[in-house]
């Protein structure tokens, strides 16, 4: 497997976000590698303008490589054994890299969902990014021990 890329919009600050993220990405880099990327969250703007520079941002750091999976509130739900699945198709596909994005405190722009190949949801609740990220990270480890018969899902 040829490892994965993820972007987050703003830095995850909070101390229990951030123990738990980095918890999850650890136990991920056992089974393939991590490229993390933060784009910079906008302050002080209208919040089109936000998403717009932010959008900016972040397809600054999307590569034509990229398999785009945008974590969105609408986006299409798994279940972890499915998520599992796709993971692995995912990473099997020898020209593209699974490039998952989070955005921040307002969401992303519709530039953004329009580059996406895939939009994903944890879910049809709104999530702050921070949280959003440790649930994906936890759920992209969950994924891995699935493919490898590791019986943390049980």
């Amino acid at each position: 497997m040829r490892g994965l890329k993820i972007i987050i919009v703003g830095k995850i600050r909070t101390g229990f976000h951030s123990e738990a993220f980095n918890f999850y990405l650890k136990k991920i880099k056992k089974y393939t590698s991590v490229e993390l990327l933060v784009a910079r969250d906008v302050k002080d703007e209208s919040i089109r303008l936000r998403l717009e520079k932010e959008a900016e941002l972040i397809l600054e750091r999307i590569s034509a490589r990229d398999l785009v999976i945008v974590l969105d509130e609408k986006g299409k739900s798994f279940n972890s054994r499915d998520f599992s699945s796709w993971l692995g198709k995912w990473q099997e596909d020898p020209g593209r890299i699974p490039c998952f994005i989070i955005g921040g405190a307002y969401g992303l722009s519709d530039k953004i969902k329009s580059r996406a190949d895939l939009l994903m949801g944890l879910g049809p609740i709104t999530l702050p990014h921070e949280l959003a990220g440790v649930i994906l990270m936890e759920q992209i480890y969950r994924g891995y021990t699935i493919l490898k018969g590791h019986p943390y899902h049980h």
